[in-house]
């Protein structure tokens, strides 16, 4: 245990000092974006990974976020990071409207209606042209100029999500959220509410899942409903961060991130420029065997299947 926390100390001194000993700032934004799935990451695998509730409409509550940070600046001329607590509670709030209807159903229909609602929340921002401004989107003005409070402002939103769903995950509700995954039945017959605590999970998902698109809204300074209601770049990168670093995890969405941003980024920068620029358009195609890769081979994910990297890392230098 002591090991741990040795590690974590020394990991949360890096992040703090990475931004005055790495300069460059593409690779400050590559932090500021894995920062943010961190906290996508993290909510879904409390819906998914712990509760076992698989959403495959994430982008809902993204774009909800966004949206709203993006509608109280432009519409309301507020400062936009009110929209960082505003987005989390309006999208807390659509949590609450999907989990009424989408939890009467179970297992592949529910992941159905989260899929059909997020493509609903897509056509209503592009048709709503008066409140969303449709297609064209919205812009606004970035607060700061240098990406140093934005990294901070992403580091403090991923620290405190992860700790929050880590003390959730060790509170009573934590214990009910793993009884409804292993068997709804079962749970419910020990007098567990599990529409209760279903809708519970979805609605710290939900927040959290908010705040991260508000602070995508923030950061980039626009959006239009392709990029935030997408389903491939949210909806779908979400379960990827989590299979690959691993769901019902606590750090496994963390690992996930940084991993899948960093493929991505390696591909669509044709390897930073060394490899040719057909290979940028190859991101999905690489994207789709690591998954299968991890279905086959690490099945509980990189930080699910640790010990047994070990293991073969070891076997393999002694073999050497």
């Amino acid at each position: 245990m002591r090991k741990k926390h040795l590690a974590l100390i020394v990991l949360g001194i890096i992040f703090l000092v990475f931004p005055w000993i790495v300069h460059s700032h593409y690779y400050l934004h590559l932090i500021i974006i894995a920062l943010m799935w961190v906290v996508i990451g993290s909510s879904w695998n409390l819906l998914a990974g712990y509760t076992g509730q698989v959403s495959f409409g994430h982008a809902m509550f993204f774009g909800t976020g966004a949206y709203t940070a993006g509608i109280l600046a432009s519409k309301l001329g507020m400062s936009p990071w009110w929209g960082m607590m505003f987005g989390g509670i309006v999208s807390m709030l659509i949590g609450l409207f999907v989990g009424w209807v989408c939890f009467r159903l179970r297992g592949p229909y529910f992941a159905l209606a989260t899929l059909a609602g997020g493509e609903i929340f897509r056509l209503i921002a592009v048709n709503w042209e008066s409140l969303t401004e449709g297609m064209v989107g919205i812009l606004i003005i970035q607060t700061f100029k240098s990406k140093l409070p934005y990294y901070y402002i992403a580091l403090v939103l991923a620290v405190f999500c992860i700790y929050f769903i880590h003390l959730v995950m060790k509170s009573k509700w934590g214990y009910y959220f793993v009884s409804i995954r292993e068997d709804q039945d079962a749970a419910e017959s020990l007098g567990i509410n599990t529409t209760l605590y279903k809708n519970v999970s979805l609605l710290i998902s939900s927040f959290f899942t908010g705040m991260a698109g508000a602070f995508y809204m923030n950061y980039m300074a626009f959006i239009d409903p392709e990029v935030v209601y997408s389903l491939h770049y949210i909806s779908i990168m979400a379960i990827l961060v989590g299979i690959v670093g691993g769901v019902a995890t606590i750090m496994g969405p963390a690992v996930g991130a940084f991993v899948m941003v960093g493929v991505q980024e390696t591909f669509r920068s044709a390897f930073f420029g060394l490899a040719p620029q057909w290979i940028s358009q190859g991101h999905a195609l690489v994207f789709g065997l690591l998954v299968v890769f991890v279905i086959m081979f690490l099945a509980n994910g990189i930080v699910g299947d640790w010990s047994k990297i070990k293991r073969n890392v070891f076997r393999m230098k002694a073999s050497g």
